[in-house]
């Protein structure tokens, strides 16, 4: 890939990416609360829904969490910690591995749930549709990935991504150079997830941040609803009843006349 091409794609591309994701999602929140939703439609195909969404978000969360760790950790903590390169690669391989079936299987029942039910497709917008099947692509090169990455356990490969990735981080103008000359199908998954970021604030995906992880650190207490509960007091006076509009009627003339007395 030409060096303009390579330097557009993974040293300005990213900046773009990455300024649409945080200042669209803030954007959104601010003016369009009411779609920020993740458009459920659980009541057809539960079954199938159940299974899809929880293989898809236990998987995407341990594949969000091994790219984080994997590609933003220095390098000299890695060595500190007597983590070799092969180690982590093979590491990555298979836990990434794992993760990714596990992701893909479930991406994959939701696509086949949304496209091939027509009551589902129906009440689909072309944006549920389009970032299903921009996911499923996105895992597809994914995986694919760990056929190269098995020619190099020597794990030289992954540091060239760990240094771009930081490098893109720290706001290093030669950070796509480290990218340029790695095989077609990593660089098609770095564009294809930096396109997922570029997207994110137009999509349902948006509920990524309204994940409830603060309740994990919320004191617990427990509600308990009693069947003895007694009844409110009625309020003092005379009880009105309404009929019709603007005419009330009073419930007990005589509490009505010992008032006025």
């Amino acid at each position: 890939m030409p060096s303009t091409i390579n330097y557009a794609f993974f040293g300005w591309y990213p900046y773009v990416c990455l300024t649409v994701f945080l200042l669209g999602s803030l954007v959104r929140f601010d003016r369009e609360q009411y779609t920020w939703k993740t458009g459920s439609s659980q009541l057809l195909r539960r079954r199938q829904l159940r299974w899809g969404s929880n293989l898809f978000h236990v998987g995407i969360l341990a594949i969000f969490g091994g790219h984080f760790v994997g590609l933003l950790t220095p390098i000299w903590i890695f060595d500190a910690l007597g983590i070799s390169h092969s180690f982590k690669q093979g590491l990555a391989i298979v836990v990434g591995g794992i993760a990714g079936i596990a992701c893909f299987v479930g991406i994959s029942l939701l696509a086949h749930r949304r496209l091939f039910d027509a009551r589902i497709r129906n009440t689909s917008s072309f944006g549920d549709i389009a970032i299903l099947l921009l996911l499923w692509l996105q895992l597809t090169l994914g995986l694919s990935t760990i056929f190269v990455s098995l020619g190099h356990m020597d794990g030289h490969e992954m540091v060239k991504f760990m240094n771009w990735a930081q490098g893109i981080l720290t706001l290093q103008p030669s950070a796509a150079n480290y990218v340029a000359d790695v095989h077609p199908v990593f660089k098609a998954h770095l564009f294809l997830g930096m396109t997922i970021f570029l997207v994110f604030p137009f999509t349902r995906l948006v509920h990524a941040w309204s994940a409830p992880v603060w309740y994990l650190g919320r004191p617990g207490y427990q509600v308990v609803r009693t069947r003895f509960a007694g009844r409110r007091p009625s309020p003092p006076g005379p009880a009105i009843r309404f009929h019709a509009p603007g005419r009330p009627t009073v419930a007990n003339p005589s509490a009505s006349l010992r008032s006025k007395s």
